[in-house]
């Protein structure tokens, strides 16, 4: 079993809340974690029919088969649950009684989210993170192409086969769950055009035509991407800039793996020169910050930065009112021109430092307090 670095933040929400939702992709182990860590307390997964219909049709019985709590697996399947759960923690004096999982973000659903404000602990748990993985240097495009669902580690599996059968069961049950879509042929080739955009400006009236819906659409289908944690949007930093910056997001996969897939990418081989390798090891990047960032329990603080002259910064992490600017390059080999952007930043800012992630292997620090980092070791810097 992989240890996963969220597990400490769980132990200490258990300890402060009444409850704590653990919430995020399917298959990126919250149930495997949950059970590890909560050994003692009763399971009862929502899934299951049978056991679906008995919370839904007596949510008060149900309950009360749990006196000292549970965890309730893919408890957004019984919406009827949260009103009496609600009635429950606020009578309960111990923290940590019910463990709730979710596949998708049943937090967004405004009764539910009511229901447990200020009684609930969050914890967003996404696919595995590189320092998880434990990687050897100089193998980014096998990070890519795996990337980060246990399951791929820790069963002897084709991973083609996986993410096509991922992308089936997400397509043809958890897209008609989340929103009554009856166009399933559109939806796929929108979240097809969507992988091909990793890394891009989402532009959805570009995105509409292609796909052939209107915009209101598009961006109805994009909040089903983020709602079952497949895709999110990463928006600009424009404070204290002029107009000139850029405000439009951009779009990222929460795995590269699934990403790589919906492109139509095969074997890793094709990496080596696939015109989207930059995009996709862009996201590699972007979105292990991201994982470091939720299993620590922190509030994502993930921005990047373009003017509309052609400046542009990656990513910036905000921390304690700073920004670090970070640029990624999907190169072996670095080139000074890599350092061009970060440069420009802090002369505009009046700052130093700054990082590079690149796919090499020596971790290299520069003039003017830049350090370039491979991606395998990308855990060294501080979020």
């Amino acid at each position: 079993m992989i240890s996963r670095e969220a597990e400490k933040e769980l132990e200490l929400l258990a300890t402060q809340f009444r409850a704590v939702a653990v919430t995020g992709p399917r298959q990126s182990g919250k149930t495997t974690l949950v059970r590890k860590v909560f050994k003692k307390k009763p399971y009862a997964n929502l899934e299951n029919p049978d056991i679906r219909q008995y919370a839904r049709e007596d949510p008060r019985g149900f309950l009360s088969n749990y006196p000292d709590g549970a965890i309730l697996d893919e408890v957004q399947r019984v919406p009827e649950l949260f009103s009496y759960l609600q009635q429950i923690l606020d009578e309960q004096v111990q923290n940590g009684s019910f463990i709730l999982t979710g596949s998708n973000n049943f937090l967004l659903n405004s009764s539910i989210s009511q229901s447990l404000a200020g009684r609930v602990g969050y914890l967003f748990l996404l696919p595995l993170s590189i320092s998880e993985i434990k990687p050897s240097p100089n193998i980014s495009n096998q990070l890519i192409f795996k990337g980060g669902y246990p399951e791929v580690y820790q069963k002897n599996i084709d991973t083609g086969k996986y993410y096509d059968n991922y992308i089936r069961t997400y397509v043809e049950r958890d897209v008609r769950l989340l929103k009554n879509i009856t166009d399933l042929y559109s939806f796929e080739r929108f979240l097809r055009l969507c992988a091909g955009r990793t890394g891009q400006l989402l532009n959805m009236n570009s995105l509409a035509s292609e796909v052939g819906v209107d915009v209101k659409t598009i961006g109805s289908w994009i909040g089903v991407l983020e709602a079952s944690f497949i895709a999110f949007r990463l928006y600009p930093y424009h404070e204290n800039f002029n107009k000139r910056i850029v405000k439009m997001p951009k779009l990222y996969f929460y795995d590269t793996g699934l990403a790589s897939a919906l492109m139509g990418i095969e074997e890793i081989s094709q990496l080596f020169i696939h015109p989207f390798r930059g995009g996709l090891f862009e996201n590699l990047v972007v979105v292990d910050f991201l994982k470091r960032l939720y299993n620590n329990g922190k509030q994502n603080n993930l921005y990047f930065w373009r003017d509309n002259i052609g400046n542009e910064i990656d990513l910036l992490i905000k921390k304690e009112g700073f920004l670090s600017p970070i640029e990624i390059k999907s190169s072996e080999t670095i080139s000074d021109e890599f350092f061009k952007g970060i440069r420009y930043w802090n002369k505009l800012t009046h700052t130093e430092g700054g990082y590079l992630i690149y796919a090499g292997d020596m971790l290299q620090k520069r003039s003017g307090g830049i350090v370039a980092v491979p991606v395998h070791l990308l855990n060294t810097i501080e979020i």
